[in-house]
């Protein structure tokens, strides 16, 4: 049986990534049989709230790893806005990252549905099935990250300040953080607790987790 056999077509999507190959090639596959009309793509957070603006449609497949609107690390603060809203499309979050605090606290926020890019295209029609008869959609490999996230440490789906973020990218072009500091005429103390922060809000507790997640985003 088809996946989405018990749900009008077409099902109206808007894709969005900052990779324009992952665009087409969502494009490309939900497009295939008829049962799913893209209607609108973005390569950015800015441009994703502006088509969700003009365009109607039903699911929102989109990254969280673009840069926010007003310069966050990543889309998280505009996704939670939009997940207040009661009349809104189906929020489904397509990443690379797999930090269990992080796809946590997505769940924490309201997003509908979490995929991991390792696992497959054929994730996204699973999960548009799964939450149109009211569940909430995991994919494997983000199932087994959040199942393994320890249940008394607090989700939370962070989002880095501007400057955290120019820390973390200057430290993962090979900077320390005294050079960090001198550059921006900041004592050694500040950046290192900026660091730390951002660390923090991400739910990165050593050198090696930090590493992990700045080569997910791309970073190094």
């Amino acid at each position: 049986m088809n996946e989405t056999s018990n749900i009008t077509s077409p099902i109206r999507v808007i894709v969005a990534d900052d990779h324009p190959a992952v665009v087409k090639g969502i494009q490309t596959y939900m497009e295939r049989d008829g049962h799913f009309q893209v209607v609108a793509t973005a390569n950015d957070t800015l441009m994703l709230a502006e088509v969700i603006d003009s365009t109607p449609c039903d699911y929102i497949f989109t990254d969280i790893g673009m840069r926010g609107i007003d310069g966050e690390s990543n889309a998280i603060a505009f996704l939670r806005r939009l997940s207040w809203y009661s009349r809104r499309p189906k929020i489904v979050a397509v990443t690379i990252i797999s930090q269990g605090q992080m796809l946590a606290g997505l769940i924490q926020l309201g997003i509908d549905g979490v995929v991991d890019k390792r696992d497959g295209l054929d994730c996204l029609p699973e999960a548009v099935h799964m939450i149109a008869g009211g569940s909430r959609y995991l994919s494997p490999s983000a199932k087994n990250t959040v199942d393994r996230f320890p249940s008394s440490t607090p989700a939370c789906a962070g989002v880095l300040s501007r400057r955290e973020l120019e820390v973390f990218h200057l430290y993962a072009s090979g900077l320390l953080v005294e050079e960090i500091a001198e550059r921006f005429g900041r004592s050694t103390k500040t950046i290192a607790t900026q660091k730390r922060n951002g660390m923090r809000k991400l739910g990165l507790d050593s050198e090696v987790e930090l590493v992990e997640y700045m080569r997910q985003i791309g970073l190094v």
